[in-house]
């Protein structure tokens, strides 16, 4: 049951984060980089913080709490993640929600599934090591079907820049692997903070939110990224005046649709956290738990680009060949776990 209620929850976060980026559509006359940063500050600031402050012992500051290791390694590996989570919006932008979204999650779970093995020296070509590789080489299988998908898709123009205005095939695929290999790191991030999360559990804190003080640093290091790249993109497009130039308000619209995208994108590592709280006399669920919230990520978004109807105009082939790659991303979530039972690794 305890498995089960784990799953539930990384399951309810996935469906926020994939929610997120429906209500950035309600934004009004704001720059595409204008408003990017401002659910940033919600999304990789606020709620981490008011999440961060469940996770801190009675008698402890955070900082002090921030303090106990591995915290700059985690700020550094945001960074990296932060390239991750700039390109994953650009992928949006150039993809749509249900195929940016696909590509970008899957790679992301692949990577982020073997990227930690890889640092921890396991031998990726035998036993447990070789389970985790083929699981990537499936998971990127499904990449190259989705992305199939979408360039048969892009084929009817007309629908296509109906529902995506800014719509690049080549260009999107690009940012999106980019955004998949270099989200990854956020991962790495968690398992840098290790002994921040050990630290709160070893003063009293509840597994439910041991590892949310982490997830701060780890999108803190996010924001520095993405808040550069946007003050940057303000200049060069003399956007920098989108906050102040708008109506009372369309401007408490902005913000409160804003605060809506970055609370349900925050909902994904909180869930995931809690989640794995659960999970805890399952190791081969836990180590897996990253693939699982990005396989479910992808699922969600694609039901959200459906209603969107990013796929509308599409013909029965390419609906196939969608559903056939979407099908091979949740099998490799999957397949590490019969892999292991079949071989007894």
């Amino acid at each position: 049951m305890e498995i089960l209620l784990g799953l539930l929850i990384i399951a309810i976060g996935s469906f926020g984060q994939s929610s997120s980026y429906v209500p950035i559509k309600k934004v009004k006359s704001w720059a595409w980089e204008s408003f990017w940063i401002v659910q940033g500050i919600f999304a990789w600031l606020v709620f981490p913080f008011l999440g961060a402050l469940l996770g801190v012992p009675q008698g402890m500051g955070l900082f002090e709490l921030l303090g106990s290791g591995g915290a700059l390694k985690s700020i550094v590996y945001g960074v990296l993640w932060g390239v991750g989570g700039l390109t994953f919006g650009l992928s949006m932008r150039y993809l749509g929600v249900a195929l940016g979204q696909s590509i970008s999650l899957g790679t992301c779970a692949g990577f982020g599934t073997l990227l930690p093995a890889i640092f921890a020296g396991t031998n990726l070509f035998r036993g447990e090591g070789l389970i985790l590789l083929v699981g990537v080489c499936i998971t990127l299988a499904g990449i190259a079907v989705i992305g199939y998908a979408g360039s048969l898709r892009s084929k009817n123009m007309t629908e296509k820049k109906a529902a995506i205005k800014d719509f690049a095939l080549t260009k999107g695929l690009l940012v999106a692997l980019l955004a998949g290999v270099m989200s990854a790191c956020f991962a790495l991030g968690l398992d840098a903070g290790a002994p921040i999360k050990e630290a709160a559990l070893s003063n009293g804190v509840k597994p439910l939110f041991a590892g949310l003080p982490v997830i701060l640093l780890v999108t803190f290091g996010g924001f520095l990224t993405n808040a550069a790249y946007c003050i940057q993109q303000n200049v060069k497009n003399h956007t920098g005046g989108d906050y102040f130039s708008v109506s009372g308000s369309v401007l408490v619209n902005n913000l409160l649709f804003c605060a809506l995208a970055g609370v349900l994108w925050y909902s994904q590592f909180f869930g995931l956290e809690m989640g794995k709280s659960f999970l805890a006399d399952s190791p081969l669920l836990l180590a897996f738990s990253w693939s699982i919230l990005m396989s479910l990520n992808v699922t969600f978004s694609n039901v959200w680009g459906i209603l969107l109807k990013e796929w509308k105009g599409c013909d029965r082939k390419t609906i196939t060949v969608l559903v056939v790659g979407l099908v091979i991303l949740v099998f490799s979530v999957f397949a590490p776990s019969l892999m292991n039972m079949a071989f007894g690794y």
